[in-house]
């Protein structure tokens, strides 16, 4: 008998709380159960199958009769339990197709929007005297702001192709390693450090990667791909499964002919060798943002339009990518394609129409 290693306890008067993060699942122990927790923690040899709190503490997955592999960790247990207890975001129903997704999200909106909204932000609330600021002048043709302006979240796409040519500028210029900059290293940086990307890094470590996911992209066959930036070049990692993207990112579905995507992964083990505190942990997602939003620009650059999100169905991808029980893990998925511009999909529009009051 073991006991389930994804497990922390809460102090909560008069018993306590026993939350398996890796489950999302939480269960509330008496005196009586938490006494007898507390020996079987000490020596779990002392199950007892006829003792009804040890069969109960089974049934409910506080103890395991196997060993369970766990994922190397080389930061404190309050940044594990973060990232491992948000993953596989629990949900009763995945949808399974755009409309079944479309009233969820549209269900999800009308209970959100019941609820009153937040107070304006403290600053709004204090603030007396405003400095006006001058507005913006005319913005040169090409300019960064104008691809500021112009980059949007959209959620229809065409069936059309991306270039090959338009995915390697993406890749080069959100994760490669610019050649442009090899000039321009202090050579107070250790070897091995030398490398620079477009996106700043937490200690200059580069410590998030890329994985393309290829849907219709001219020259490569449909699956996943590695990106290997230093030769600026890909390496086929698995075939498509057959199931629909939206699938992979917790069933949006309006997504399913996106032709491609990168999936932003970090790799923990380079921040553990720099940082051995876990607040560095942090970084590995400031650091996908910031790759998120430079690829974003350039893809609004090479006139194509963009989605992103977070709701990964994290198994799956850290399987079709390769990743099981590693140290390099999924945070992030970003991806563009030719667009109608349009920021909501025509399933969720027609029923948002259909639930509008009749004049």
């Amino acid at each position: 008998m073991q006991i389930n290693p994804y497990l922390f306890i809460l102090p909560r008067t008069p018993g306590q709380i026993v939350w398996d993060y890796k489950n999302h699942k939480q269960f509330e122990l008496n005196l009586e159960y938490s006494t007898r927790l507390a020996q079987l923690i000490h020596n779990p040899e002392l199950y007892n199958d006829s003792n009804i709190v040890d069969t109960q503490l089974l049934n409910c997955g506080i103890l395991t009769t196997s060993i369970q592999d766990s994922i190397e960790w080389g930061w404190d247990e309050l940044s594990k339990i973060f990232h491992i207890g948000t993953k596989n975001i629990p949900c009763e129903h995945v949808p399974q197709d755009i409309h079944e997704w479309s009233r969820y999200y549209l269900d999800h909106c009308t209970e959100v929007l019941e609820a009153p909204a937040p107070d304006a932000r403290l600053t709004e609330r204090q603030a007396r005297d405003l400095i006006a600021l001058p507005k913006p002048s005319c913005l040169p043709e090409g300019s960064l702001a104008n691809v500021l302006i112009g980059r949007k979240t959209c959620r229809t796409f065409t069936d059309e192709a991306v270039s090959l040519e338009d995915v390697g500028t993406l890749l080069y210029l959100s994760l490669g390693y610019l050649h442009e900059r090899e000039n321009d290293v202090d050579e107070t940086i250790v070897e091995g450090l030398g490398a620079r990307r477009s996106s700043p890094s937490g200690g200059g470590l580069n410590a998030c990667e890329g994985f393309l996911h290829v849907q219709n992209v001219s020259g490569l066959n449909p699956g996943f791909y590695a990106y290997h930036p230093t030769d600026h070049a890909l390496s086929f990692v698995n075939p498509a499964p057959d199931s629909p993207l939206g699938q992979l990112l917790c069933g949006q579905h309006f997504i399913n002919n996106l032709p491609a995507g990168l999936f932003i992964t970090a790799r923990f083990d380079k921040l553990w060798w720099k940082y051995e505190h876990s607040r560095a942990y942090r970084m590995a997602f400031v650091e996908a943002g910031h790759i998120s939003q430079t690829f974003q620009l350039v893809a609004t650059a090479l006139g194509l339009n963009t989605w992103l999100t977070g709701a990964l169905t994290d198994d799956q991808v850290e399987t079709l990518l390769g990743l099981e029980n590693n140290a390099e893990q999924p945070l992030f998925f970003v991806g563009c394609g030719h667009s109608d511009g349009q920021v909501m999909c025509k399933e969720l529009k027609d029923l948002l129409s259909s639930r509008e009051p009749q004049q």
